[in-house]
């Protein structure tokens, strides 16, 4: 079994814009650990977001190449893709809201998820590993930011993800909330499923098994534990 799970090879990322080209990342060659918490830290405007969301396959990168398990992505059509995005690679987003169906009770959440990826669904089994047991029939909205974050992620166990990507998924939360978070990051990669987070919150890159840092695009210390 090879020893990460995502590996970059010499990426940039430009974007067109109407005053010129901007380069948001520039060629960045990184191994994300096949288990553990890796964290890609950095400022805001570093590229950490950037660089997270090529790795989710969500964007693909101007140069170079992503590889998912050994086999390169980079050149994958659209539909294959999203294939690997459903069953894959799930990425959660920092507002906890985005994450999930808003009009579905907190069970059919985890029932969609696991539809989408052909998997059996195990909606009670999923809530009592979140520490959510009891709220299948709960509304999205009943659940406090940490939970409906504890959910999303839930919703990558339902699909039997190989990985789960978070962007800054404690940034909009209180320290209660983000004290969940932190406890579910940490519980997935116990599990085995390794994680990368784009944070530059402190509590997180301290919990980091493996941590990258980006500034203004490139890569500044690379891999050290956080």
């Amino acid at each position: 079994m090879a020893d990460h799970v995502l590996r970059l090879v010499e990426v940039g990322v430009d974007y067109r814009t109407p005053g010129g080209t901007v380069t948001a990342v520039s060629d960045v060659s990184l191994d994300v650990p096949a288990r553990g918490v890796t964290v890609l830290a950095g400022p805001s405007g570093s590229g950490k977001s950037t660089l997270l969301r090529v790795l989710s396959l969500v964007e693909r990168p101007t140069l170079g190449n992503v590889e998912l398990r050994g086999a390169g992505t980079t050149r994958l059509p659209n539909r294959a893709r999203r294939a690997l995005r459903r069953t894959d690679v799930a990425l959660v987003f920092q507002n906890p809201g985005d994450n999930l169906i808003g009009h579905l009770s907190v069970g059919d959440n985890l029932r969609a998820a696991a539809q989408s990826a052909g998997r059996p669904e195990r909606v009670d089994e999923v809530l009592d590993q979140l520490g959510l047991p009891g709220t299948a029939g709960w509304k999205v909205t009943a659940l406090s930011g940490g939970q409906q974050q504890r959910l999303a992620f839930g919703c990558a166990l339902a699909r039997g993800a190989t990985v789960v990507l978070a962007d800054e998924p404690t940034s909009q939360l209180d320290r209660a909330s983000a004290d969940l978070v932190l406890e579910t990051l940490v519980d997935l990669s116990r599990r085995g499923i390794p994680v990368v987070v784009a944070s530059h919150d402190p509590r997180l890159i301290a919990l980091a098994d493996t941590c990258f840092t980006l500034r203004d695009g490139t890569l500044v210390a690379d891999g050290a534990p956080a």
